[in-house]
């Protein structure tokens, strides 16, 4: 895959994950008060089951933001990558990514078979 187009497909996967954490920035909008998290309607009016779905989907929002943000920096590494002319070679055992996997994955670091060492042995530890 040529620059021109990878630094394309990066940029529009970049928009994509900006406007995903926008969207759950204004769904997640919260004020904080003695260490505990509200929405902006009252707590007290709350059944507590009600304020624990209530934390279930807040810390599901954050643990989708923080995922989100790792994508983000996935794709500025791919960036820079580009730049050094290093983008689309895995970075584990220096092959070529097949353009496929790259179509799909815009920021992918490593090809399948050093992707799928990678996170067997990160579930291990």
């Amino acid at each position: 895959m040529d620059a021109k187009t990878a630094s394309k497909n990066l940029e529009a996967e970049r928009a994509r994950i900006q406007s995903i954490l926008v969207a759950l920035d204004e769904e997640t909008a919260t004020v904080t008060r003695d260490g505990e998290t509200f929405s902006d309607s009252s707590s007290a009016d709350q059944h507590p089951a009600d304020m624990g779905t209530e934390t279930f989907e807040l810390e599901k929002d954050i643990s989708i933001k923080n995922n989100l943000v790792a994508e983000l920096v996935d794709v500025d590494w791919a960036l820079k990558r580009i730049g050094d002319g290093k983008y689309g070679t895995c970075e584990a055992c220096g092959k070529k990514i097949p353009k496929a996997r790259l179509e799909a994955i815009p920021a992918a670091r490593y090809c399948v078979t050093d992707q799928q060492r990678f996170e067997r042995e990160h579930r291990a530890a």
